[in-house]
């Protein structure tokens, strides 16, 4: 299971992924398959993708979605939230080198206008580049005119968030039932 290649793989679940009629419309469908090969989401410290992953590993991506529940300390909360930021940094550092790059930005901003058919891809681009822009001064707001902004760190990414309660909205919903009104016995 160790096998690096490329993120793009077909392999079963990544058909069976693509399939899912919550995901069809999403823009962002790939990064969000391509999560459950990255390496990076196991919490093991490697680096990579998977070219198949067991039924251990899609859990622990899946773990990523997990609620909170009343009984959440806030310590707990603040690493789940902490796991959740990981997850989705994850996503959008396609390189896996720690930054998220203009050119990484400007894809996902893409993907994301792309949807509409009302933006075109220079546009989108100008978006990317004057959000991009306005991530840098905020994050280093004495950069000098002539500096380069290498892109997005973690720690950076962490701040740009800290004002979104996202601990109770990245999670997944696997049954629309009614479970106060379930039973289990036979009669």
């Amino acid at each position: 299971m160790s096998q690096q290649s490329t993120v793009h793989m077909p392999c079963s679940l990544c058909k069976n992924l693509n399939s899912i009629p919550d995901l069809t419309d999403n823009p962002i469908k790939n990064q969000i398959i391509n999560a459950f090969f990255d390496k990076r989401n196991q919490r093991n410290g490697e680096v990579g993708t998977y070219r198949e992953i067991g039924f251990e590993e899609f859990l622990m991506v899946m773990s990523h979605f997990r609620p909170t529940s009343r009984k959440t300390s806030e310590e707990e909360k603040k690493a789940i939230r902490k796991e959740k930021l990981r997850f989705l940094f994850n996503m959008h550092d396609s390189d896996s080198d720690g930054t998220i790059t203009l050119e990484e930005y400007r894809k996902v901003v893409e993907e994301l206008l792309s949807k509409s058919g009302n933006i075109d891809l220079e546009v989108a681009k100008a978006i990317a580049d004057a959000a991009m822009l306005e991530v840098a001064s905020t994050n280093m707001p004495d950069m000098a005119p002539d500096y380069f902004y290498e892109g997005i760190t973690f720690e950076h990414f962490e701040q740009i968030l800290s004002g979104l309660e996202m601990e109770s909205r990245m999670h997944i919903r696997f049954l629309d039932v009614d479970t106060n009104t379930m039973r289990c016995d036979r009669k």
